[in-house]
């Protein structure tokens, strides 16, 4: 086990122990009484904090990526329509999540529906609250840590500077686990959704393979099956762990977005730790919905309760708008 790692089973003990705390909404951890600061001040603190920075790890959760675009896990709107209307219209499911919890009755329609759920994140364009955070760390050193397996820190930065830490779209495994390997799961997921057209079922000999034991595969993804946690995965935390090491005498800022309460202990939790830690560290946590700041990080951090895109947003123009007064 590395840094990080041991990191994250504290936490995970820690959320165990007080599940129906963090169930309703909340943190057991006693917060900061401090009350606010105006919005436009925040904005300018947080570009402020990125500027004098000497690095930052960014850490981003599903609330990143549902600010750009990426909404139709949880509920029936426009954009899980857009991309899953036959399975919509068939079973009326509640988003995308409600589908990958049906007992389908093939695997040819389990896999057509799970073969749309990951296309529409393979083929997806780096969404607008990417683009504003990457404006954001320009010239920066920085890392980035991330729960989300939607792939669009990869298609910004190089591998070396991304732990995918839940898994990654892109690929497969074994379901079985019968081997420490992945492998490519993008074409195999492209052939499918052209096979499938306007339907909801594929073609039986498109079902994915294991090429060790002939059993099925899997995404390599945390969540509905038996997630690999082999090399691939432990390389993930080996990046984290290091980099957050090499830079813990810096004035690192850790910047936290989108973290929802169902997994604080992957970055939330750890970021808190770390920024009591090190001694020049800063935090600060980007959420439209909580305002989580522990009183005794009141003084190294804040917590911007806002539309995360919206922030991202404005933060890019405070910052160009100031270099260019420059």
């Amino acid at each position: 086990m590395n840094f990080y790692d041991d990191l994250v089973m504290q936490t995970q003990m820690n959320y165990s122990k007080y599940h129906p705390i963090y169930a309703s909404g909340s943190t057991p951890y006693q917060l900061t009484d401090k009350k606010p600061l105006p919005y436009s001040e925040q904005i300018n603190r947080l570009v402020q904090e990125v500027k004098e920075a000497d690095c930052v790890v960014v850490g981003g959760a599903s609330g990143l990526s549902a600010a750009g675009g990426g909404d139709f896990y949880y509920e029936d709107n426009d954009s899980y329509r857009k991309y899953f209307r036959p399975f919509a219209e068939k079973y009326h499911f509640k988003g995308a999540f409600a589908g990958m919890m049906h007992p389908w009755e093939t695997r040819e329609e389990y896999w057509g529906y799970l073969a749309t759920f990951l296309h529409t994140t393979q083929i997806a364009p780096v969404r607008h609250p990417y683009l504003d955070l990457d404006a954001l760390l320009k010239g920066k050193d920085f890392f980035i840590l991330t729960t989300n397996q939607d792939t669009q820190f990869v298609k910004l930065y190089p591998e070396e500077k991304v732990a995918e830490i839940q898994g990654d779209h892109r690929f497969f495994q074994c379901a079985a686990c019968c081997t420490d390997d992945t492998w490519d799961a993008v074409k195999p997921v492209t052939d499918m959704v052209a096979a499938m057209g306007d339907g909801t079922k594929i073609p039986t000999d498109l079902i994915p393979r294991c090429p060790h034991c002939g059993g099925e595969a899997f995404p390599w993804v945390r969540g509905y099956g038996n997630f690999l946690q082999g090399k691939k995965y432990e390389e993930q935390y080996e990046k984290i762990s290091r980099y957050v090491l090499e830079h813990k005498d810096s004035k690192i800022l850790f910047l936290e977005l989108g973290v929802g309460r169902m997994t604080p202990m992957f970055i939330q939790e750890p970021f808190w730790n770390l920024t009591l830690s090190f001694p020049h560290a800063r935090y600060i946590a980007i959420n439209d919905k909580y305002d989580l700041l522990p009183k005794q990080l009141e003084d190294k951090g804040m917590t911007i309760v806002a539309d995360i895109a919206q922030v991202l947003r404005d933060a890019r123009n405070t910052m160009e708008s100031g270099d260019n007064d420059q």
